[in-house]
């Protein structure tokens, strides 16, 4: 690593740097990447002790594993053009094409829980075919026939919906909202489809309702314009390489990670057309630890002093707390965007298990079970049959050895496993994934397990989530040199965070060139 003293020119005695990006997520790294990409010198600032936010990785049983994203959507193809350009285009890889199921509350009163495949044809769990057999496994001829009344209600005694749980209830009913949707938009965004802006999470199911007349239609007109093949990929050998590909491509272009440095302030000085950026860190704040480290990318910090650099532009890329925060002593403007109605940031919490289980040869439940609300006798909110999904992984592993990952934890109601010892969390975790998968594991196949927890998981997609946005991209446009990015703004996942973060970078390249 290159020492500090080689940068010129200085600001009062302080090396002047082009570019501070704080946080190093995938946002702040990929950010750091295009502005160091035509020249600028670029610092990034990561509080943790590791990068890459929760694109990470670890190691159970001897396996490298996601530990966080596991994939990607395909979308507009925008990652995979990101990824290729990193050199890893030909480990890009598909999902087994099983598909996942649903673990439900009974039918009826004195039953059990109802385990069906999660029907495909549908956007959001919203069936595009309410009276097909594997819609009608799920809700029933009763929940079908009432779905399928969406056919013939006037669109107009309904009008344009905001709430997507509001929507699937008025045009299909309860069933189809409960039993369907709330269990996969729970699993995608860790919130309730109640909670969640339609135009969001599913753009212009609003517009194709109006068109075609019915929700149904309107899922079908979708789907439709969905191109063929798997919605969503992966890479070999896990997500986390990405991060590892981010980091050798910053070295090779001069850019200094720097972790355990927490920013506490941000300070503007000068006029709008010569400001100069600088940050402050406490250098008796305790490092936060990340949620997930094992396996996750470093930087050694050597030969670096904390916070001894200033900079012409700065990129703030840290969850929207952090980020609010930063920013609110800046203007008037600024500070007013702590004041709106942000939602409760979600907490949930990941049971890696590696178990010798050759029952599970073929796979009993597809890549995994989303598990609906009420659903008695089961803790998790989702399990990935992870070797099942990846064929690398299975590969990896090796015949009748499994790795399974259960999500524990939903929207306004905390991590239920959160005070347990790993042990505790192990015994939940093969109770529940015995249960799903209707297959009775035993303890002492489990040669290996991890318990990985993330925080600030703020939903992009709740309910007046783009007047949020759209504030805040308002008055942060007002302040000269300065950019936010990061997915409590961009939406969830690597196809939403990407392309924002080029976005910011580009804002940042053209106010240095002066276009």
């Amino acid at each position: 690593m290159t020492d500090q003293t080689e940068y010129a020119p200085e600001h009062d005695g302080v090396p002047l740097v082009d570019v501070i990006v704080i946080g190093g997520g995938v946002a702040g790294l990929v950010a750091a990447r295009e502005c160091a990409r035509i020249g600028l010198e670029v610092v990034v600032y990561e509080a943790t002790n590791a990068i890459g936010g929760a694109v990470a990785g670890h190691r159970v049983a001897g396996l490298a594993l996601d530990s966080g994203a596991e994939s990607f959507a395909v979308r507009r193809g925008s990652v995979a053009e990101f990824i290729t350009g990193l050199g890893l285009a030909e480990d890009i890889v598909a999902p087994q094409a099983a598909g996942a199921w649903l673990h439900l509350p009974p039918e009826r009163t004195g039953t059990g829980a109802v385990s069906v495949p999660l029907p495909p044809v549908g956007v959001l769990g919203i069936p595009g075919s309410p009276l097909s057999d594997d819609v009608r496994r799920v809700i029933g001829w009763g929940g079908a026939w009432r779905a399928w009344l969406d056919r013939i209600l006037p669109v107009l005694t309904i009008g344009r919906e905001h709430s997507l749980g509001d929507l699937v209830r008025k045009r299909m009913g309860r069933r189809v909202l409960e039993r369907l949707v709330e269990p996969v938009v729970s699993g995608v965004y860790s919130a309730s489809a109640g909670d969640l802006e339609i135009d969001v999470v599913a753009p212009g199911l609003n517009s194709a309702l109006t068109t075609t007349g019915s929700l149904s239609g309107a899922v079908l007109a979708l789907r439709a314009q969905i191109p063929a093949g798997s919605a969503v990929g992966g890479l070999r050998g896990g997500m986390s390489r990405l991060v590892a590909a981010l980091v050798a491509d910053l070295e090779l272009l001069g850019v200094r990670i720097v972790t355990e440095s927490p920013v506490a302030a941000l300070e503007r000085s000068g006029t709008d057309t010569d400001a100069i950026w600088s940050v402050s860190i406490d250098p008796a704040a305790t490092p936060l630890a990340p949620d997930s480290t094992a396996g996750s990318v470093a930087v050694s910090a050597a030969g670096f002093v904390p916070g001894s650099f200033r900079s012409r532009f700065v990129i703030v890329a840290t969850p929207a707390a952090a980020a609010l925060g930063l920013v609110a002593p800046l203007s008037p403007e600024l500070a007013a965007l702590a004041s709106l109605d942000w939602p409760e940031p979600t907490a949930v919490e990941l049971a890696t298990l590696v178990i010798d289980a050759p029952q599970l040869d073929p796979p009993p439940r597809g890549t995994g079970v989303l598990v609906a609300q009420g659903a008695l006798g089961v803790t998790a909110k989702a399990l990935t049959h992870v070797s099942a999904k990846w064929a690398w992984v299975a590969e990896a592993a090796g015949p009748g050895r499994h790795v399974l990952r259960l999500s524990y934890g939903r929207a306004g109601e905390g991590i239920p496993t959160a005070a347990l010892t790993d042990e505790e969390l192990l015994a939940v975790a093969l109770a529940d994934a015995s249960t799903l998968l209707g297959v009775d594991l035993d303890p002492a196949a489990v040669v290996g397990h991890a318990r990985t927890r993330w925080g600030d998981a703020l939903s992009p997609a709740t309910l007046g989530a783009r007047e949020r946005v759209g504030a805040v991209r308002d008055a942060v446009g007002g302040m000269p040199g300065l950019a936010v990015t990061g997915a409590w703004l961009a939406g969830t996942g690597l196809a939403s965070v990407i392309p924002d973060a080029l976005d910011a970078a580009a804002q940042t390249r053209r106010a240095y060139l002066g276009l």
